[in-house]
């Protein structure tokens, strides 16, 4: 039975913080998006670079990778390259990425316990490693919106592989927004808004309105 005069106001253990996540990116090619086929592929680029930007603004450790960059895939985006130009691509021939060493190494040197991941294809590239990372330990949460797979029927049952082994499906904009959690943060408030106007869509256009209507810290 739950002591509710126990109960505080601080955040529960399962929420993403800038302190305990780490963001890998996943394989955002050139080739592997030519056969992406389960949503907008503008969109898929978009919410990538949305959360790779969403890492930068929290200082969240990234870790980026690529498949056969040089002999078939081709580099990784670069809109997601520019977002942290010094930060090293870990090129692989594995299609699963946890079964590179290197890449591995990038991931334990973060330190973090949770991952958050997004990549190309949904049902080879992000399949792979999410599962491989459940087995050993790690809180694995997939970006649903920054994959993609070769067809809507191989992303949502890749997805649903992946939830059903204890994966949790988030989108770049709840992990943002999950992260920020407060609007009283004033460090990383006028970032958020600005990446929200830029990647947000729709929402980014409401904060555009609200702050040419009601003032400059409209937000929310």
């Amino acid at each position: 039975m739950v002591d509710f005069a126990q109960v505080t106001a601080t955040p529960g253990p399962d929420l993403l913080t800038p302190d305990n996540c780490a963001v890998l990116l996943v394989d955002h090619q050139p080739q592997m998006f030519f056969a992406t086929g389960s949503g907008d592929r503008t969109a898929i680029i978009n919410a990538a670079v949305g959360l790779a930007k969403a890492a930068q603004v929290f200082a969240v450790p990234t870790v980026l990778s690529t498949v056969a960059a040089e002999s078939f895939s081709g580099p990784i985006l670069p809109q997601l390259a520019a977002v942290d130009p010094d930060n090293p691509v870990v090129d692989r021939t594995t299609m699963n990425a946890w079964e590179d060493e290197a890449f591995v190494a990038a991931v334990r040197a973060t330190g973090r316990s949770k991952l958050v991941i997004a990549g190309l294809w949904t049902e080879v590239c992000v399949v792979g490693p999410v599962l491989s990372a459940l087995s050993q330990g790690y809180e694995v949460y997939v970006v649903a919106d920054a994959c993609g797979g070769v067809s809507p029927e191989a992303h949502e049952h890749a997805l649903q592989r992946m939830v059903a082994a204890g994966a949790v499906p988030v989108t770049w904009v709840q992990v943002l927004l999950e992260l920020q959690r407060d609007w009283a943060r004033s460090a990383t408030y006028t970032a958020v808004t600005e990446l929200v106007k830029e990647h947000g869509g729709a929402y980014g256009v409401g904060i555009v309105y609200a702050q040419a209507v009601i003032g400059a810290h409209a937000a929310g």
